[in-house]
Formats: C-alpha cells, sequence, structure tokens
C-alpha cells in the first residue's frame, strides 16, 4: 500500500482528480493519508474533509524565520510516513532538507510541456498567458519528480492540449486541467505504486507500461 501525502495550496481540483480516481479504480493500492495546505481557506481542505482524511495546514507565515518552517514543515511531513509526496498546485518552494530526505518521491503536476514554459515565475495562469503570448500550437501538462532545481527534475509523464483559436488564458487552463492534468497525475501515482517508474540520472523511465 503506498502511503500518500498530497500538497496543495487552492481549490484541489487535482486532488480531486485524485480523490475520483481512487474512488473508480484507477489508482489502487494507494491510500492518501493526509492532504496539507499553506492556506487555511484553501478548499482542498473541504474536500479532503469530505473523503475523510485529514486536512493539516502550515504556513512560512506562521514562523519567525523561513528555516524555522522549513524544520516544522520536514517535521510535519515525517510523522505521515509519506513513501510518496504529490504537490498538486503547491505554491510554497520545497526545503531542500525535504527533497533530500524523499529523493524521488516527491512529484510535481506542471502545466507546459516541460522544458518549455517552466523554471521560476512560471505557474498557474502565467504560464498560459506566456504561451499564448508567444503563440503556441501546442500547450499541455507535466508530471515529474521534484529535484532541488525548478521544475528540473525527471520527466514521468506528458501529455499535449491543442491551443485553439479565441483561447484565453482562462479557457487553456481549464482545457489543460480537463484534458491533461486530472489524467496523467492520477496514471503517474498507480504507475508508482505498481513500481513501474525507474529513475536513471535525470531519465525516469516507464516499464511494463499496460
Amino acid at each position: 500500500m503506498l502511503n500518500v501525502v498530497v500538497m496543495v495550496s487552492g481549490g484541489g481540483t487535482n486532488l480531486q482528480a485524485i480523490l475520483d480516481a481512487v474512488e473508480d479504480g484507477r489508482i489502487r493500492n494507494t491510500k492518501i493519508c493526509a492532504v496539507i495546505s499553506n492556506n487555511a481557506g484553501a478548499y482542498a481542505l473541504e474536500r479532503a474533509k469530505n473523503h475523510g482524511i485529514p486536512g493539516i495546514v502550515i504556513s512560512p507565515k506562521q514562523f519567525a524565520s523561513r528555516e524555522a518552517f522549513n524544520e516544522a514543515f520536514l517535521e510535519e511531513v515525517e510523522k505521515l510516513q509519506p513513501d510518496l509526496i504529490v504537490l498538486a498546485g503547491f505554491l510554497v518552494v520545497i526545503p531542500p532538507a525535504m527533497i533530500r530526505r524523499y529523493p524521488n518521491r516527491i512529484i510535481n503536476i506542471h502545466p507546459s510541456l516541460i522544458p518549455s514554459f517552466c523554471g521560476t515565475g512560471y505557474y498557474g495562469l502565467k504560464v498560459h498567458e506566456a504561451e499564448l503570448e508567444r503563440g503556441v500550437k501546442v500547450a499541455g501538462a507535466t508530471v515529474h519528480f521534484v529535484d532541488e532545481g525548478t521544475d528540473t527534475g525527471p520527466i514521468i509523464l506528458q501529455k499535449a492540449v491543442e491551443v485553439k483559436k479565441g483561447d484565453t488564458p482562462e479557457i487553456l487552463q481549464r482545457r489543460v486541467m480537463e484534458e491533461a492534468e486530472w489524467k496523467i497525475l492520477p496514471r503517474a501515482i498507480q504507475l508508482i505504486a505498481d513500481g513501474k517508474v525507474r529513475v536513471t540520472g535525470k531519465i525516469a523511465e516507464v516499464i511494463e507500461e499496460d
């Protein structure tokens, strides 16, 4: 049984996609043991509550220094003994000590086809604004392992999404979520639960894929 902690800052649509996949059997042999948010008002916490999953709030604003937060954050996570940490729209920088503690056990969903439109400053609608400004024809999403860089860890899955005439950042964001993010994030969790992801250096290989 894969013990999973999901971290999210906002509404939790990717969290809901994970919960739905657990309930309908697309994610098996997996337990969502907790949802952590830096935002006490995040609707993701309500989603967790509705599914009987503990919600934990821990924010840098609660601490006198970032170092104190990082230490308390890592302690809180270690209590949960996760096999996998899933960043599903979590807008807090993961402390380097946590990345070292859980190598290739933290994954993130990013709303572009990495290495395009990623790195510092590229998150949420900003990604899609930049894509439309550059006139891209294909957008998409990426699930990747988290390392100490920004969106630089090994790529597990990607899915392309067509950019259509008349798209606004909001319309494109919704299409990328529906057609890519909500599909590949649950799939990546199941592949990891099944032991079908092997990492060699900067390359993540999906093996014996169904």
